[in-house]
């Protein structure tokens, strides 16, 4: 097991590395001057040079990647202009909001960590769980009333679910808060009511499409000779369903959830901007727009980090899901 995980991590650290060498040359190499984009119309000539050397690009392309690679790892001076000395991990200076980017990670990324990982518990406990009692009650209202949610729930929009969610619970029957975040260890009822709607509308569609993957993979599941001698053998249905069938169902729900909280947790933007709440996709979706590149970078790595982990704790889940994986 401890050779698997040494090559899993191996091979991630190496994705990492290609993805912040493609991220930077994408942003820092291109014929454009990405500081004209960043500073405001009214810069002079002296303010933008100033600026460029700020941020170190008159030096060489690979002495800027190894500044700013040593700046996440231990730290760097960032000069008095852009507020001195820069804890690690520093992700550059934004000109456009004045700041460290890594203050305003630290503000947001929080924000899409409490959307995200409660929806995601929340779309695998209601999805796999319908799939699997559609699949043991095939042909029953229960299974078509299965089938019903999972196809309304493929076939509605995230922004459309989120603006009935907002019209019916806030402004009509007035039961919840307009969305906003509060800070899970200030006020757990507040955090809770300002982003349950968010939980929803994620888990809905969502659990939608883990019900449908979970009800085929079930079905063929229960059809393999290996239930079949466990049946015949006499083992409790709880056991050959929970212990035998759903083992070898679950596979490729786990690939899917990885990917999918993997990407979500790098920003859900439409969910953000839905509800109106300030995480880390509405960041990305902002630096963007002023041309933030510093905030642009730092977005994309981090979106990058949480993929490239989401695949490395799959993997793991597989492994110890199927032990045949770590023969691999």
């Amino acid at each position: 097991m401890s050779r698997f995980l040494i090559k899993r991590l191996f091979s991630a650290t190496l994705t990492l590395f290609a993805v912040s060498v493609l991220t930077f040359l994408m942003f820092f190499a291109l014929p454009r001057d990405p500081v004209t984009g960043m500073c405001p119309k009214n810069c002079n000539p002296e303010r933008l040079e100033r600026v460029r050397d700020d941020l170190g690009l008159n030096d060489p392309l690979i002495s800027q990647y190894a500044g700013y690679m040593k700046g996440i790892v231990t730290g760097r001076d960032l000069g008095s202009a852009q507020g001195g000395r820069c804890d690690a991990p520093c992700l550059g200076w934004s000109y456009v909001s004045n700041e460290a980017v890594s203050d305003t990670i630290s503000r947001v990324l929080p924000v899409t960590l409490s959307i995200v990982i409660p929806a995601a518990i929340l779309w695998l406990l209601l999805g796999v769980g319908l799939g699997m009692v559609s699949a043991l009650r095939r042909g029953t209202w229960v299974d078509r009333a299965a089938i019903g949610f999972s196809l309304t729930g493929a076939s509605l929009q995230l922004y459309f679910v989120g603006a009935v969610l907002l019209l019916v619970f806030v402004y009509n029957l007035r039961l919840l808060p307009v969305p906003s975040y509060t800070s899970l260890f200030d006020n757990p009822l507040k955090w809770a009511s300002g982003l349950v709607l968010a939980w929803v509308a994620l888990a809905f569609l969502f659990s939608a499409i883990y019900a449908r993957l979970s009800r085929a993979q079930m079905l063929e599941t229960l059809s393999e000779d290996f239930v079949r001698t466990a049946r015949a053998k006499g083992l409790a249905k709880p056991k050959v369903y929970g212990r035998h069938a759903l083992r070898a169902a679950i596979t490729p729900v786990v690939t899917i959830a990885g990917l999918d909280v993997g990407g979500a947790l790098g920003g859900t933007v439409i969910t953000e901007t839905t509800f109106g709440i300030q995480g880390l996709g509405r960041t990305a979706v902002d630096a963007v727009r002023s041309g933030d590149l510093p905030t642009i970078m730092a977005t994309v790595l981090i979106a990058a980090v949480f993929v490239v982990l989401a695949n490395v704790l799959v993997d793991l889940l597989y492994a110890a899901i199927d032990p045949r994986v770590r023969l691999r």
